[in-house]
């Protein structure tokens, strides 16, 4: 499925020695950039402001770093919805096989869990930052705990960097200060200020793989109940479809989350009208099939209220709501359900409606959508079209991705072509 594994290799081969690479940025992208740059031969310095690198990836998949996802480049174009023909060199360059060999190559054992999820068997995310980190340090990166200031450039080329109102020369550098979410760890939207400084087009940030707001009151009365198998789809005030897929949700005190309320959130731009989350409780049952186990179920519980008889049916905590949607006398016997009113409930089940109003504030997404305009960036080298000797990777550029460890192979794969080619100025 994948073809030929390229062998990794820590084996030095410097185009031009000491080519001074600074790297904006101790994250995913910024340290995968560094280390191949050293590498390589690069005399390279990360600055990072926080105190310890990494920050966002320990707290990836839940703490334990779903740090890929075993999957093809096509397949994983799939689930890219944002500018995903930019990422074909660099995931070319560096497949979601390749980075499952380069961790282990470097003593990190991984393992694939369902959805194709890649995680280090000890799913401690601290394990892949370490691995990560010692990568750069041991080829050769300087990382300093100091925030970048400013940017410089001259005559169409980078200069260097401000830090503590001193200018640091380079001959390249590299912007992988990751995106607005999660600002706790770091991603404060730098990245797009020096971008801009340097002349670049930063298009509209939002918040993506975020969970869901909702006015309505059932939400909170669901609040703490997990969804798993069933089909979420989302429609516009017009109806027009912008999302479904199938997977698992829970519902908030806010509204709704869950993997695949993340994935939708990708795919929704505009919430001046809001839009409709159609939720099928039971997908893998047909009209006809539900209406056959409803009938069941009510036969086998013929003189029981109706309250008493969907157990089988629904989670206990979904069982009150349903059936003040279906407008019906909980005290009702089964018994006494008439077709019409049968089909009635069918239909909620089937299209179970949650009014979704906006997402959550920017700081709670997993990633941000929008960043460094695209048609701006040499997608084979990830250098500038505008400012020799500048890089980008990683969620400072106009890519996003569905969750499932997309995310991080974009950093890991756009660092690495970021770094291989900023020794060649």
């Amino acid at each position: 499925m994948f073809g030929t594994t390229k062998a990794f290799t820590t084996t030095s081969a410097p185009l031009r020695p000491m080519t001074k690479v600074v790297i904006i940025g101790g994250g995913a992208a910024g340290l995968m950039a560094g280390g191949y740059a050293s590498m390589y031969g690069a005399d390279v310095t990360i600055f990072e402001k926080m105190p310890k690198v990494g920050r966002k990836i320990l707290i990836s998949g839940k703490g334990r770093c779903n740090l890929t996802n075993y999957c093809d480049v096509q397949e994983f174009m799939r689930n890219v919805p944002v500018n995903n023909k930019f990422l074909y060199s660099a995931l070319n360059g560096f497949t979601p096989e390749d980075i499952i060999d380069f961790f282990e190559n470097l003593g990190l054992k991984t393992k694939v869990e369902r959805g194709n999820r890649v995680f280090p068997v000890s799913d401690r995310a601290m394990d892949v930052v370490d691995t990560l980190r010692a990568f750069a340090l041991d080829n050769g990166c300087e990382i300093i705990h100091k925030p970048v200031s400013g940017v410089k450039a001259e005559n169409g080329a980078v200069k260097g960097v401000i830090v503590e109102s001193r200018l640091i020369p380079c001959d390249s550098l590299i912007i992988a200060t990751g995106g607005k979410s999660y600002p706790r760890t770091g991603s404060t939207g730098d990245g797009y200020k020096f971008a801009e400084k340097l002349g670049h087009t930063v298009t509209r940030l939002r918040p993506s793989l975020i969970p869901l707001e909702s006015p309505d009151a059932d939400c909170k009365r669901l609040q703490g109940l997990s969804l798993r198998n069933v089909r979420l789809k989302i429609t516009t005030a017009k109806g027009r479809e912008v999302f479904s897929d199938f997977g698992e949700m829970l519902f908030t005190h806010f509204g709704i989350s869950g993997p695949i309320v993340l994935s939708a959130s990708c795919n929704m731009t505009d919430y001046s009208e809001g839009y409709t989350a159609h939720i099928d409780l039971k997908p893998a049952l047909s009209n006809e099939q539900l209406d056959a186990r409803i009938l069941r179920d009510f036969s086998e519980n013929i003189n029981r209220a109706v309250s008493n008889s969907l157990s089988k049916l629904l989670p206990k905590k979904l069982i009150p709501v349903v059936l003040d949607r279906w407008q019906a006398d909980s005290a009702k016997k089964c018994n006494s359900v008439t077709k019409e009113e049968r089909r009635a409930l069918l239909e909620i089940l089937k299209n179970f409606t949650v009014q979704i109003s906006a997402p959550r504030p920017i700081d709670e997404a997993i990633v941000t959508s929008g960043g460094v305009k695209v048609s701006e960036i040499n997608p084979k080298t990830m250098e500038s079209k505008l400012v020799k000797g500048l890089y980008f990777a990683g969620e400072v550029i106009d890519v996003d991705a569905y969750t499932g460890g997309f995310n991080l192979t974009i950093a890991w794969a756009t660092g690495k072509l970021a770094g291989e080619n900023s020794i060649y100025n």
